[in-house]
């Protein structure tokens, strides 16, 4: 079993916590950045705010700019941001490949809080493969530990 299975078995055991830098991820060039989810909804909201205002009056156009502010802020970004830390994830533990190249960028992070209460993390500096290592290491002798009382 190569480190990345490893991390899947930790990460569906809720032993580790995967951290992904949303910002970064969610940019023009970045693998999971969808144009859409980020563009579309904002030229609708001041598309309508400027035909209103042009159209009708300036109220209006003040009134729809806000709701839709609200809107966007209320509903569609938690959505787009769950929706990058699922694709991220996603193509993070497709391979090892795109694991190490996530790593060195510095857009992903990995947590762990241990049996005994002791919390490890890892970030770009530290290396993931050790981190797995250490932390399954950790958990193994907690067990044996616990079976021997």
């Amino acid at each position: 079993m190569n480190e990345l299975d490893r991390l899947k078995a930790l990460l569906d055991a809720d032993a580790v916590k995967l951290g992904v830098h949303i910002r970064r991820m969610n940019s023009p060039g970045s693998p999971v950045y969808r144009t859409w989810e980020n563009v579309w909804p904002a030229a609708l909201i001041l598309a309508a705010s400027f035909g209103a205002t042009a159209l009708v009056h300036f109220y209006l156009g003040a009134a729809i700019l806000a709701v839709g502010v609200w809107w966007w802020l209320a509903k569609v970004h938690p959505r787009v941001k769950d929706g990058v830390f699922d694709r991220t994830a996603a193509y993070a533990l497709a391979r090892e490949a795109n694991m190490d190249a996530l790593w060195a960028q510095g857009v992903l992070s990995l947590y762990a809080k241990l049996p005994d209460g002791r919390e490890l993390a890892a970030a770009r500096r530290e290396r993931w493969r050790e981190f797995v290592v250490q932390v399954e290491q950790e958990r193994s002798s907690e067990e044996q530990r616990v079976k021997g009382s």
